[in-house]
């Protein structure tokens, strides 16, 4: 921001606009609020509320095209914002109890955050977490009975995660173990709001994206990687370095997309989702930004983190899409 104009009336109203920055007081917020807002890391919850929201919308258009019988409420959009702002709760809950139970890790690579800069106390992270908890599963049981176990199932994976058996501290079953919830729990939870969780589409589409988020979370690990060593964590990164890690990942991320072609040759999927198999391509630049990654100077983790997760909501974006539009879209079978 260039002009110092803007910068004082920025700094005024608004305040940080990175993690990094230091914290200050603004018009709209105290350095306590914004605290708690860091907490709860806004955009680490774009994902799982564009992905569910997308995949919702694709399950009420998919039923109403192959499922005879099925029918959509007049309101089915109200519906799908309060499914889809119930499972990123979920995760706000799981990144507040996460900061609460990693203060000596983040003390020492990530001092700005706002439990070690003492804006917020860890026991007070910790009680915001569990009320999150509570109020996401309360909501998740009025939309539909599988729609209330899924967000259950997400929840005892991500409390596990942090607090004991930590789950987070095993190598490679860390990556597992935050996979399955953001990718086939997350997945089968959206489907189920308007359709069947236990059909060819969401489980493949589920299985893809955990597939991927196994190896694509190892670049959040990149930042912490001494730290982790020095508190006990193991992960990919800290034992194997950025280049074997990569290595490791790479079949991960490439080949899940890839293997689209042979689900549909197979009749498992539609063929109109063939196109989603570029996103191997992007998937590829990751790997290599992960060989050469460092710290970013604003960002709060590294550049191949953020891309994997836009390349995550753009991959259900994209799968949402060509489902809703694929008759208009009339995208020719590959396979004849």
């Amino acid at each position: 921001m260039s002009d110092p104009n803007l910068k004082k009336l920025r700094d005024k109203y608004v305040g940080k606009l990175t993690m990094k920055e230091p914290y200050s007081k603004t018009k709209l917020l105290s350095k306590q609020a914004r605290g708690v807002l860091d907490l709860l890391r806004p955009f680490t919850l774009m994902a799982p509320f564009l992905v569910s929201m997308s995949v919702m919308v694709a399950s009420l258009i998919y039923n109403l095209q192959y499922t005879s019988g099925f029918t959509a409420s007049q309101n089915w959009w109200i519906t799908v914002g309060q499914a889809a702002f119930t499972i990123a709760i979920v995760n706000a809950a799981s990144n507040s109890l996460n900061q609460a139970t990693d203060v000596e890790s983040d003390s020492i690579s990530k001092a700005y955050r706002p439990i070690p800069r003492g804006m917020v106390k860890a026991e007070g992270a910790q009680s915001l977490a569990y009320i999150l908890y509570l109020f996401a599963l309360l909501r998740a049981v009025t939309i539909n009975v599988w729609f209330g176990i899924f967000i259950f199932l997400i929840m005892i994976f991500t409390v596990t995660y942090s607090l004991p058996p930590r789950m987070k501290k095993y190598l490679f079953i860390n990556q597992i173990w935050i996979a399955i919830p953001r990718g086939m729990f997350g997945i089968l939870a959206s489907w189920s709001v308007f359709g069947d969780p236990f059909t060819p589409t969401p489980l493949i589409i589920g299985g893809i994206a955990t597939t991927f988020l196994i190896g694509g979370m190892a670049t959040k690990d990149i930042v912490d990687s001494v730290a982790d060593k020095q508190t006990g964590v193991h992960t990919l990164i800290n034992t194997y370095g950025n280049k074997k890690t990569a290595m490791i990942s790479f079949p991960f991320m490439f080949f899940p997309f890839f293997f689209i072609l042979i689900f549909i040759h197979q009749g498992s999927l539609q063929p109109y989702l063939w196109p989603l198999c570029i996103f191997s391509i992007i998937s590829c630049f990751i790997v290599y930004l992960m060989m050469r990654d460092t710290e970013s100077k604003t960002l709060e983790n590294v550049h191949s983190w953020s891309i994997m997760y836009v390349e995550y909501i753009f991959f259900a974006l994209c799968f949402a899409l060509l489902t809703i539009f694929s008759k208009e879209l009339n995208i020719p079978n590959i396979f004849g």
